[in-house]
């Protein structure tokens, strides 16, 4: 794979600081591909500009970036639907009646509970979770800063922990191009020494229980208790307000069943698809295919429960739709710049030179823990694991064998590291997603999640260097 030096790494550098300083996420994205091709084309921002474009265009109209996109857009719809008719209204109360959410406590338990039980697929388990805790995270004065971190945290870590879904499949399939002899039983020794995943997941929970709020989380969780402010001044999150204010009209009964009834058979058709994409096989199935299905089913059935009890005609039902798909156009947008991102992260060659950079000698026992580091940085530049993974698997796998290192330590280094940024990146699709689901400031997402992931993170790399003198 061609890489274009340190020249590779200017251009994620340059948008997550200038994202992270504006607080600009279109600008910085879009930056992100032009500055990329406009290094390809040797400078020539007319060239760099043309590419951009075609970049874009091309990773928007992939057919599983296209259904993503789709998902995403009609997960608007839903949540539309589900508040028009009185079913996001009901399921709350009927929470607290039955006094499961009478603290803080269960309500954080309730966003990590959902978010963990849907391991096939991260956004899907973000979408759903968030939609879900939202409305009893703002009745009970928590920040959504803090329901994003929840969701966030336990979205990449359990899908690579969990591995019965696409990731699973994507990284045996990566491991048997290494020709290991039982990828399956290497990837499933690595799974308890992906300290990463574990510790972030471990935390999220302390974070629960104990209401640890460090650093920018601090603030955000002040400014709601104090203030009565969902969102601090100037926020611009990535769902419409219009959208998360939609109240029922009068008259409207509040049934939670309305509510539970179109996720429900969302959630049970995606493993169905992935059965059935995957000719029997869960693993092998279209996570895409399956989640823009599953949408599309529930969708449906909830028009057809709220038209059977005269809650809402067609036409009304038809409007919120489209009012739910407006209300997420931004997210479209941004999560289409991070495809194109995605394709100018490979061409660049960016995580070829952090690896090859990386390749001075070291002590035996800090190898794995700089394997996380490297995953940690190629993932947080590019904000895509599997593409950390692509990277790091062929690289990892012969240096265990040359080095004598635990190869399953060594895979599991390499896990967590491209964990660590799909969790935490600016520019990842499923930090994105994570603040649309929450209906927060992207930034302020990342800023207020970054303290605990780097507290993850440390404890990671203590664990690895433990591991590699013990193991």
């Amino acid at each position: 794979m061609t890489s274009y030096g340190w020249l590779s790494i200017l251009p994620p550098v340059i948008a997550i600081g200038l994202a992270i300083k504006t607080k600009q996420v279109y600008l910085s994205l879009a930056l992100y591909v032009f500055l990329g091709w406009t290094i390809m084309s040797g400078w020539n921002p007319v060239e760099g500009l043309i590419q951009s474009v075609d970049t874009y265009l091309a990773s928007a109209t992939d057919a599983d970036n296209a259904r993503v996109l789709l998902f995403s857009v009609l997960i608007g719809a839903m949540i539309t639907l589900t508040q028009a008719s009185g079913g996001m209204q009901g399921f709350v109360d009927w929470f607290e009646r039955r006094q499961l959410a009478k603290s803080r406590r269960s309500v954080g338990f309730l966003a990590a509970t959902v978010s963990m039980f849907l391991f096939l697929e991260s956004n899907f388990g973000l979408l759903v979770s968030g939609s879900v805790a939202r409305p009893l995270f703002d009745k009970f004065r928590i920040s959504r800063e803090k329901l994003s971190y929840i969701i966030d945290a336990t979205a990449s870590p359990k899908c690579m922990l969990i591995p019965i879904n696409a990731w699973g499949a994507y990284v045996i399939s990566l491991l048997v191009a290494q020709q290991v002899a039982n990828p399956t039983a290497l990837l499933v020794a690595a799974l308890p020494l992906n300290f990463y995943g574990i510790l972030a997941i471990l935390l999220a929970v302390v974070v629960i229980v104990t209401g640890w709020d460090i650093g920018p989380m601090r603030a955000a969780e002040r400014r709601v208790r104090d203030e009565g402010k969902l969102l601090r001044d100037g926020a611009k999150p990535l769902v419409s307000s219009e959208i998360t204010a939609l109240t029922p009209r009068d008259g409207v009964p509040r049934r939670a069943i309305n509510m539970i009834a179109p996720i429900a058979v969302m959630v049970t058709t995606v493993p169905v698809v992935l059965w059935m994409t995957g000719d029997g096989n869960l693993m092998s199935g279209s996570g895409s295919t399956a989640v823009l299905w599953g949408v599309i089913v529930g969708v449906l059935v909830g028009v057809a429960m709220y038209r059977a009890q005269g809650i809402m005609m067609l036409a009304e039902a038809t409007e919120l739709v489209i009012k739910g798909i407006q209300g997420l156009v931004p997210l479209v947008i941004v999560l289409s710049l991070a495809f194109a991102i995605g394709s100018t992260t490979r061409s660049l060659g960016t995580g070829v030179f952090a690896a090859q950079a990386a390749e001075a000698a070291l002590p035996t026992v800090m190898v794995p823990a700089v394997i996380f580091l490297i995953g940690c940085f190629i993932a947080f530049a590019t904000g895509t694991s599997w593409g950390t993974f692509a990277i790091m698997i062929p690289i990892v796998i012969p240096m265990a064998d040359l080095l004598g290192l635990h190869p399953s330590l060594a895979l599991a280094a390499a896990l967590g590291g491209g964990v660590f940024g799909d969790h935490c990146s600016p520019i990842s699709d499923t930090t994105i997603v994570a603040s649309m689901a929450s209906a927060t400031d992207h930034i302020d997402h990342v800023r207020t999640q970054m303290p605990y992931a780097l507290v993850a993170g440390a404890g990671a790399i203590i664990l690895f260097v433990v591991a590699a003198a013990v193991l």
